[in-house]
């Protein structure tokens, strides 16, 4: 695991833009139904991965990955491919037409929080009005016409899948002459966020989830990549119970879902696993995201050696200073976003290098990466996504010659 020993080192949350082929390959493949030629697809992903991680060593950024081009983004704007892409590794699902998170039996337990629909997020019903008309500037990004109903037992069956992610990224980071890289994965709590129909209960159905993705994140990290773990539901579960519960409940709910991922990514070492922690990237008001100083013990608590979060948005700028009062754990290392997804304003370095520095003096320099607030790629243009990474890289170069002058 990389530290900024000599100066701050940059990384990012991993979604990058996908060249138009590419995308246009997974549209006809994933929406169409078309018969796709896989030689043709698999030349396409091993150039583009080859492309990708070249233009992030230019730009500055000392630990790429993929871009996450092995998660089939089928449209340009796409919030959704960190998740979707599990789809088609996982035996045991079926598509439908049906609702996300609709009630499906055995139902809710007594006593137990619940998610409510997409729809039905506190956000949306505070801001009715605004998320309903399409010249507000609120971006959900581009639903799926269809989402996976578990009716059988899960299994892995994306050896191949990972395999080729896994080739593609160990080849594209020798040809730049980088030394490590990271993939991402879906974590469990987020991977069962759809309809459950053969699991007894919410806890049996995400523990399953642990057990088959496993072998993704044994798979990377056994490649000597590192594995990035995205996982959203931890904190945006919260906008998404209706009423809001007591934080002390929440936090219990989701312990399930910490202690699953534990289980997932037992007797792999620490130093080679980051984790993604967000409240969701779609372009909202996000007025009920829970606070950071309520969820940062929890995120703690997961085996990770690297922790990434949103903290350049200006919903989550100011919970810098829960690093005052928080203690990171000995041989951690945080990366703060510092420029995000969330706007297309194109950060100034001098703006980057202050968020930087204020981390810093909160958790030690070495501890620190300079990050995204979340994947960039089909949130913002990608004129616009590159030109985030690279204010990105001189702003963590200025705040090296402050931190180490």
């Amino acid at each position: 695991m990389k530290r900024s020993t000599e100066r701050i080192l940059t990384s990012h949350a991993g979604s990058l833009p996908r060249p138009p082929d590419l995308i246009e390959l997974n549209q006809q493949r994933i929406v169409a139904g078309v018969d796709i030629d896989p030689k043709v697809l698999e030349e396409k992903l091993r150039q583009g991965v080859q492309d990708v991680v070249r233009r992030q060593v230019e730009v500055g950024v000392d630990i790429p990955n993929d871009g996450e081009y092995g998660h089939a983004m089928p449209s340009a704007v796409h919030y959704g491919a960190w998740w979707s892409y599990i789809f088609e590794r996982l035996d045991g699902l079926e598509l439908t037409t049906r609702g996300l998170f609709e009630a499906t039996p055995p139902g809710p337990e007594p006593g137990r929080l619940t998610l409510t629909s997409m729809g039905n997020r506190r956000d949306r019903v505070q801001f009715a009005e605004a998320y309903a008309d399409p010249d507000s500037g609120i971006t959900v990004g581009k639903l799926p016409p269809t989402f996976p109903v578990c009716r059988r037992p899960l299994r892995y069956v994306g050896q191949a899948a990972v395999a080729r992610d896994i080739a593609n990224a160990k080849a594209a980071l020798a040809a730049a002459g980088v030394e490590d890289g990271f993939l991402n994965a879906v974590a469990p709590g987020s991977c069962a966020r759809f309809l459950n129909e053969h699991y007894a209960t919410e806890e049996e159905f995400i523990w399953a989830a642990a057990d088959v993705l496993r072998e993704e994140y044994k798979a990377i990290v056994d490649s000597g990549l590192m594995l990035q773990l995205d996982d959203p539901c931890i904190a945006e579960n919260w906008d998404q119970i209706n009423p809001a519960p007591s934080v002390a409940d929440y936090q219990r709910f989701t312990m399930v879902r910490v202690e699953a991922l534990n289980h997932a990514i037992r007797d792999l070492p620490t130093e080679r696993i980051r984790f993604h922690l967000c409240w969701g990237s779609w372009h909202g008001p996000h007025v009920t995201d829970l606070p950071m100083k309520d969820i940062v013990d929890v995120m703690l608590k997961i085996n990770a050696g690297t922790y990434l979060f949103e903290a350049g948005n200006v919903r989550h700028e100011h919970e810098w200073r829960v690093w005052r009062e928080v203690k990171l754990p000995d041989g951690k290392v945080i990366v703060p976003g510092v420029v995000s997804h969330a706007t297309n304003l194109v950060e100034h370095p001098e703006v980057v290098a202050d968020r930087i520095v204020r981390f810093a003096e909160g958790v030690g320099r070495e501890n620190v990466i300079a990050g995204t607030d979340c994947g960039l790629g089909g949130r913002v243009h990608p004129q616009l996504a590159w030109a985030k990474l690279e204010a990105l890289a001189q702003g963590a170069e200025l705040a090296s010659q402050r931190l180490w002058s």
